[in-house]
């Protein structure tokens, strides 16, 4: 074993030594070559602050139409995650957000390795009754609030990200 443990290291130095001697911004492409890369997304959970007993969370039928989702967004170039929460909130259901208004969720970041992405996610909480959605019809067809304990069906990826908090079909 001690010969292979050598070995390995004489060939990880000899491989560092060549690697540093490339010039910068070829070793840079190199690493973005095989580094994994993932694309960075935003996600609310918008509950219901007057629900009594069983708390009901917004969500969201889009286009396909395979399964109810959550408001959820890529960012922008040299967008933050929250900022990129309060714009895909505001533009999904018309609910206009101040980045104080959000708190981070625990965990905060999901990531789904499978699909090289991951999701910042946030918390809010809105008062339904008087809470006015407002839905495009091309991006989403239809906003409502349900109770977290009788979710419509959900797309695989929402189920998943939903258990992850402890709510829905998959939670744990």
């Amino acid at each position: 074993m001690r010969p292979r443990s050598q070995w390995r290291r004489r060939l990880l130095a000899f491989g560092y030594g060549v690697f540093y001697r490339i010039p910068p911004n070829w070793r840079s492409r190199i690493v973005k070559l095989i580094t994994p890369r993932y694309v960075l997304g935003s996600v609310v959970l918008i509950f219901d602050s007057e629900s009594v007993g069983t708390q009901r969370i917004l969500v969201l039928r889009q286009p396909p139409g395979r399964g109810w989702t959550l408001p959820a967004g890529l960012l922008a170039r040299h967008e933050t995650p929250i900022a990129a929460a309060c714009r895909e909130a505001a533009e999904e259901t018309g609910i206009l957000f101040a980045e104080d208004q959000l708190e981070p969720a625990v965990p905060n970041a999901v990531v789904h390795n499978k699909g090289h992405w991951v999701d910042m996610v946030f918390i809010a909480h809105v008062p339904a009754s008087t809470t006015e959605l407002s839905v495009d019809g091309a991006e989403v067809w239809e906003a409502a609030w349900h109770p977290v304990d009788d979710l419509p069906k959900l797309t695989i990826a929402t189920a998943r990200l939903l258990g992850k908090y402890g709510i829905g079909p998959e939670a744990a």
